[in-house]
């Protein structure tokens, strides 16, 4: 039993060590040399303009959720204007983030996954080495550039369609004047929530894309270790934005309570 629980911890650690080598390689080859624009541009669109749709319908929906439990939960208990806060300050700051990493690493993270991996079973990757091609630069670069702009542009895409979503809800069937639903939001909804939101879909992009672009370029086992993989890069990707969603959120709420109070301090 000892025995299994080296060799798995061991192997845990080589797969990090390894996940974090590739990191490293890729940041090195697209600073050292920025990848041709035309693989960037393939993968901006392929990444961006291709999950607008999904991207927008997820929001709206949300937004529809967010303000219908909203309202039910505090319109009795006479707080029906804290509805639009509510809903602005949850997608900007947590849903928006979440559920746009999680739509794009469905769509499009399993997709690099399983396209890197048919390349590797296929020697496709091989054959790029040996021409003095640098798989890291010109296969994974353009999509860690790409996913790292996009992400975040499509979190905040998600967070306006849901607070749209969530107005059109809060208008309709609740009769709640755009007034009522706007205006709070410039009160309670601060430049930090902004910052919060832009910087776990940074992060968030940076995860979805390594990780899946790992998984695909580690692939083994023929068409088998491409689905294997593709599953596999998914699900990981999923716990570990949802852990690093954890972290982020104390981290950058005990950074801003020390700013606040260096700031009270000082003044």
């Amino acid at each position: 039993m000892l025995v299994l629980v080296k060799k798995h911890s061991a192997r845990i650690l080589e797969t990090i060590g390894d996940y974090v080598s590739l990191c490293f390689d890729v940041l090195r080859a697209a600073l050292k040399k920025p990848p041709a624009w035309k693989l960037v541009r393939d993968q901006l669109f392929h990444i961006g303009v291709m999950s607008l749709s999904v991207v927008a319908i997820t929001g709206f929906t949300t937004g529809f959720v967010l303000a219908a439990q909203s309202f039910y939960q505090l319109g009795e208990k006479g707080l029906a204007t804290v509805t639009g806060v509510l809903v602005g300050k949850s997608m900007i700051v947590e849903l928006g983030p979440i559920l746009t990493a999680f739509m794009v690493t469905g769509r499009v993270g399993s997709s690099m996954c399983a396209e890197l991996g048919t390349m590797r079973v296929t020697e496709q990757i091989d054959a790029l080495r040996s021409m003095a091609i640098n798989p890291y630069a010109y296969l994974v670069a353009p999509r860690f550039i790409a996913g790292v702009l996009m992400v975040p542009l499509l979190t905040f895409f998600s967070a306006m369609m849901g607070i749209m979503g969530g107005y059109l809800i809060a208008s309709s069937l609740f009769h709640l004047s755009a007034a009522n639903y706007f205006d709070p939001m410039q009160i309670h909804i601060s430049l930090f929530d902004v910052a919060t939101g832009a910087i776990k879909a940074f992060v968030f992009g940076i995860l979805m894309v390594t990780v899946c672009c790992y998984r695909g370029m580690q692939t083994t086992g023929g068409a088998a270790g491409v689905g294997k993989a593709t599953t596999q890069s998914v699900v990981t990707s999923y716990s570990l934005i949802l852990v690093a969603d954890f972290f982020l959120t104390m981290a950058l709420n005990m950074i801003h309570q020390r700013l606040k109070l260096g700031w009270i301090y000082s003044g």
